[in-house]
């Protein structure tokens, strides 16, 4: 009797915190709560319920090339996070539908320079809103739109996702769009195989051209913690649905931890093998090139990466090692520079004692950054950031490019 009340109490809680979007207009609003995905994947996507593809007046008629805005209802933010605005062709998506990314917002979402919660109201608006764009090149017509959300902070890494009808208007576009733009990344259910790191904004293997980048209250970005060569995308179906050990109307389970330690693996495009595929700087296209802030990726291929040149090495010395490991006072992990020390190696990758990382842009050294939790990297210079995964298997060593 007991544990059924304490599954009532469990499940009427999850349902009456977190976040939820009310712009776009969501699907069977009447019916979405603010709770996460179920740990064992049985709502996947849109939080399936009676009545999820409900239209109930909702209505998103947006222009080819328009800006739209992102908002929320809700005041359990778990300390900001990072979000992804995706898009289907699929009238009412499965499991099986293919998700396609067109806004990336790492760090600071859905609420910006917040540590943990601004409160437990439900119904509270959230002051933060974000844009997003409709590309101009999508073809015009009917499609569903997901807002996916991974938090930062709290008991559980969980990963949030409501669904809204869409339809795009114009005269241009291509079919093939599509095609050009990165999956949407999927972690914290079952059956895909990636868990996003505690305490940090998480990374996206691929966030695509449209990504907006945010410091929060304590600057902390990691890419995502994934096994195997699963590549935490939509388009990679679940293995176990909701036949999960949590049965439906329960709340998300910890799947993390149940998930060893690796470095990301991300599919290729078919028509360009892993080997060659170039390190490119994405540009947001909502803000100036002069204040776009730096967006480190993780691409992960299977070719190693050979260490640098000595000559590389030796054109930008270390600093003499300090005891000390926080950059913004000046100091610096052993092996690595104080953030702002001058570079001409741009773009050059930095692991400190296999612990920290920065990197070389713009002509001077980044703050140093822990690597997630469950990994190291090889120390050194070198153009791309070799990690190693730990923690209960055997060391798998895979060739991380970060892109900008």
């Amino acid at each position: 009797m007991l544990s059924k009340l304490f599954a009532v109490i469990l499940l009427a809680t999850a349902a009456s915190a977190h976040m939820k979007i009310t712009s776009p207009i969501p699907y069977g609003a009447s019916s979405l709560n603010n709770s996460p995905l179920f740990g064992n994947a049985s709502d996947f996507p849109c939080k399936q319920r009676d009545g999820v593809y409900d239209l109930e007046g909702a209505s998103n008629v947006y222009a080819q090339g328009s800006t739209q805005k992102l908002a929320f209802l809700g005041s359990t933010v778990h300390g900001g996070g990072s979000c992804q605005v995706s898009v289907t062709t699929d009238a009412q998506p499965d499991k099986n539908s293919v998700w396609k990314v067109i806004k990336s917002i790492e760090g600071g979402c859905p609420a910006k320079g917040q540590i943990g919660n601004m409160g437990e109201d439900a119904s509270a608006i959230d002051p933060f809103t974000y844009d997003f764009t409709i590309p101009k090149e999508l073809e015009s017509g009917n499609y569903t739109l997901a807002w996916t959300w991974f938090n930062k902070v709290g008991g559980v890494r969980e990963m949030y996702m409501n669904c809204a009808p869409v339809t795009v208007t114009g005269s241009g576009g291509s079919k093939d769009f599509m095609n050009t733009l990165p999956d949407m990344f999927v972690a914290n259910i079952d059956g895909h195989g990636c868990a996003t790191p505690d305490d940090k904004d998480v990374l996206f293997p691929d966030p695509g051209n449209d990504v907006d980048k945010f410091n929060g209250a304590t600057e902390a970005f990691a890419p995502a913690i994934c096994t195997g060569t699963s590549t935490g995308v939509a388009s990679a179906a679940p293995t176990n649905g909701g036949s999960g050990s949590a049965p439906t109307g329960s709340p998300a389970q910890p799947t993390q931890a149940s998930v060893p330690g690796g470095v990301f693996i991300t599919k290729p495009p078919a028509s360009q093998p892993a080997a060659t595929q170039p390190a490119v700087s994405k540009p947001v296209a909502s803000q100036p090139a002069a204040s776009q802030p730096a967006v480190s990726q993780p691409v992960v291929t299977s070719a190693p990466v050979a260490s640098p040149p000595a000559a590389t090495s030796a054109a930008a010395p270390p600093p003499a090692p300090s005891s000390g490991s926080n950059a913004s006072s000046g100091s610096s992990p052993s092996g690595g520079f104080a953030a702002g020390t001058a570079c001409s190696s741009e773009g050059q990758w930095n692991c400190i004692g296999g612990t920290h990382f920065q990197r070389c842009a713009s002509g001077s050294w980044s703050a140093p950054q822990a690597v997630a939790g469950g990994t190291s990297c090889q120390s050194g210079q070198a153009e791309n950031l070799k990690m190693v995964a730990k923690r209960g298997m055997k060391s798998m060593r895979h060739a991380v490019r970060m892109r900008a």
